[in-house]
């Protein structure tokens, strides 16, 4: 997966991206693997806040999806780098309204960015990696800007961590951790940064 051609700049503070690529359990823990990322919090983009609950959402009608927030060092690491994460080990950006063996609009793929210039960052890279023809279809994921981010419920944080042997994690998720690491082993870390608070 190449480089984003079109980046941001590596000064400042913190920064936040927001992404959504299918189950948040397996979106999170690829991220919290990733060096330069400072946290990465399971939740809710796309709806409102009166509809941002995992019962809620898991109906497809609140226009949510099961997010990621990552909190990162401009410095070690920029927002371009982090969506050659997402596009490349995270998830699949060509299935539409699904992610494996979940379906319906809460596991789409999409980008909420957080001002004009992550946006046009995103929509750069994905013509890129289109025109690269890196997929067999083309990417499915959105652009979604101006959504807010809720904080999903204390038990869905840190899940694989958490739930190591839950098949599902065995079968679908813990394989993108192995990705990370053998495509991109320069980003990889071994330990897992938690969310606060979570511990074995």
């Amino acid at each position: 997966m190449p480089a984003a051609l079109f980046d941001e700049s590596t000064e400042g503070g913190l920064q936040t991206a927001v992404l959504a690529g299918g189950c948040f359990w397996g979106i999170q823990a690829v991220f919290q693997h990733v060096e330069g990322v400072v946290s990465a919090t399971s939740g809710y983009a796309g709806g409102s806040a009166e509809t941002a609950s995992y019962e809620q959402t898991e109906t497809g009608l609140t226009r949510h999806a099961e997010a990621v927030r990552v909190v990162f060092d401009p410095q070690k690491i920029s927002y371009g780098t982090l969506l050659r994460v997402f596009f490349s080990a995270a998830h699949d950006p060509t299935q539409l309204d699904r992610q494996g063996p979940d379906v319906g609009p809460q596991y789409r793929s999409a980008i909420f960015p957080s001002d004009e210039q992550q946006a046009k960052i995103a929509e750069n890279y994905i013509k890129q990696l289109d025109e690269a023809k890196l997929f067999n279809s083309e990417i499915a994921t959105t652009i979604e800007p101006g959504q807010s981010f809720y904080e999903a419920e204390h038990y869905h944080q840190d899940y694989m961590y958490n739930n190591p042997g839950q098949p599902y994690v065995v079968v679908h998720e813990r394989p993108k951790i192995e990705a990370l690491r053998r495509l991109i082993p320069a980003l990889y870390r071994a330990q897992p940064v938690l969310v606060a608070g979570h511990t074995d």
